[in-house]
């Protein structure tokens, strides 16, 4: 059993034991010590364990006579390895499934557009959940369009509806998750005097700021250095903070909500073995008023009162270098609308943008993913005709 996260790992393993038992499950990801994985794989060999529940590299667990691979959040990107070994996680399954003739089920709200065509053309078999857990109603969503905020003079990072709506949870003594898909406190820093940037000696991308290190550092390679008071081009003192991430919100959120308390998640703050669980199992069994984060907040999470999400920057994954933009920011906003109202009390979305009128934005208003399918396929479509036109008109 495949998750894409280990902070899916705890809850994922509490509800097989629930209906398994511990003894028949063996756990097995990054974060685990090597003595703790060579005791998991020991286990998993002599065939003490045959339910394996893990992150990507659980798909090379020894099992000697595999029945069943079950790949959770099919569409993630985490099932791919971007470190030597370099590797697929599905891919892997599907070569494993095939050799050994058993089934391979690939679960998800909101499939890869690949896998769900695959499914349409009955190249492989398309089963749908027509319900929601535990029957509750999917979440109402509302879209406020930031450009209506800043014509009002509000530059903060939550609009009016959103401020209300997070006030109105604290009176109830319910939950809000708040997210951001940036980390640190601002994403880069400008001198306003010449226009430097300060970029990672590595990756020649602009260095994140984070504010309780006072470091600046790089997302992709890990490159640090201290922060920048001074321009190193120009020598002037005119250096600026640009963008914002989940520490420049918390520190928002606590100033605009005093009284409330918050917990962060992101790669910052899950640094430590089973820093994961924790912060999770705070949330949950303290009942902490707001949980901020990253993508670890958005998917497979349960909360029963958690009742309102709100996603701060919705642009975020739309303006990105990738081809699959839109199909990544209608996934992900399905995925953390999902966290709202899962048990019996209602839930509320607030979708925060500049692009209110994007249609990956408008299906996951609607959470309909057919809908966006048909809009992916038929855009896909007029692609490769202006190409294939294109390409004609430059041959002749």
């Amino acid at each position: 059993m495949l998750v894409p996260e280990i902070s899916l790992t705890p809850q994922m393993v509490d509800r097989f034991i629930a209906r398994f038992g511990q003894d028949h499950i063996a756990v097995l990801h990054s974060k685990l010590s090597i003595g703790e994985r060579y005791d998991q794989w020991n286990r998993i060999k002599r065939g003490e364990a045959n339910i394996i529940i893990g992150a990507r590299s659980a798909i090379f667990a020894p099992i000697s006579n595999l029945g069943l691979i079950i790949i959770d959040e099919e569409h993630d990107d985490s099932y791919k390895s971007e470190m030597a070994p370099r590797y697929q996680a599905i891919e892997v399954a599907r070569k494993l499934a095939k050799d050994t003739h058993i089934p391979l089920v690939l679960g998800s709200a909101t499939p890869d557009i690949t896998t769900f065509y695959k499914a349409k053309n009955k190249e492989i078999t398309l089963l749908t959940l027509t319900k929601r857990a535990n029957q509750s109603n999917l979440p109402k969503v509302e879209i406020i369009d930031l450009r209506e905020e800043l014509a009002i003079g509000n530059k903060t990072m939550l609009s009016r509806r959103l401020y209300e709506s997070i006030q109105e949870n604290l009176k109830n003594k319910h939950q809000t998750i708040l997210f951001l898909n940036r980390r640190g406190f601002s994403t880069f820093i400008m001198c306003r005097n010449c226009g430097y940037t300060v970029k990672c000696k590595n990756c020649d991308i602009t260095l994140t700021y984070h504010i309780k290190e006072n470091r600046l550092k790089c997302h992709y390679c890990g490159y640090e250095q201290d922060n920048v008071t001074l321009c190193p081009e120009c020598g002037s003192n005119k250096v600026k903070y640009f963008g914002s991430g989940t520490q420049k919100l918390e520190a928002q959120i606590k100033k605009l909500f005093p009284n409330a308390s918050t917990i962060r998640m992101d790669v910052d703050t899950v640094s430590k073995k089973n820093s994961h669980e924790e912060i999770l199992n705070h949330f949950r069994e303290e009942n902490i008023d707001i949980l901020i984060g990253t993508q670890m907040v958005v998917k497979g999470h349960h909360f029963p009162n958690v009742t309102l999400v709100g996603v701060i920057a919705a642009d975020g994954s739309l303006n990105i270098d990738d081809y699959r933009a839109s199909e990544r920011t209608f996934q992900i906003l399905t995925q953390v609308a999902g966290r709202a109202g899962r048990e019996n009390l209602p839930g509320k979305v607030i979708i925060q943008t500049y692009n209110p009128d994007h249609f990956s934005i408008e299906c996951a208003k609607n959470q309909n993913y057919e809908e966006f399918y048909r809009n992916r396929r038929k855009l896909k479509k007029t692609i490769e005709i202006s190409t294939i036109l294109r390409y004609n008109s430059n041959r002749y």
